[in-house]
């Protein structure tokens, strides 16, 4: 009898376990979901912005409050961004590889001479 409760026992353990493993790899679908979902999307609210850009919603709000970010505020109070807008600011001012810094500075020693 205590043999087979133990048994009852471990099947319940290894139950749990892989419900919990479940759970959690479902957890990981839907935040992968909600990602692949945001770059679908045109228009994003400011918790989507951040978890596009992976910069904090305050700092993207202070972004906003000095003007140094592109944004949307249609009724005065929610602020919305465009993906696409959020890209191109993300990608502007780009820093040259040392490579290109060297090819540059051979181009330029060459029109020099």
């Amino acid at each position: 009898m205590d043999k087979l409760l133990s048994n009852i026992l471990q099947l319940q353990k290894e139950q749990i376990s892989t419900l919990k493993e479940m759970r959690e790899a479902l957890y990981e679908l839907k935040t992968e979901l909600k990602k692949v979902s945001l770059f679908k999307k045109e228009v994003l609210s400011l918790a989507e912005a951040s978890q596009l850009t992976g910069i904090s919603a305050s700092d993207l709000y202070k972004r906003t409050s000095n003007r140094s970010i592109p944004f949307f505020k249609p009724s005065g109070k929610l602020i919305f961004f465009r993906r696409t807008e959020l890209e191109a600011w993300l990608t502007s001012n780009r820093v040259s590889t040392v490579m290109e810094i060297e090819e540059k500075a051979m181009k330029f020693q060459i029109c020099k001479n």
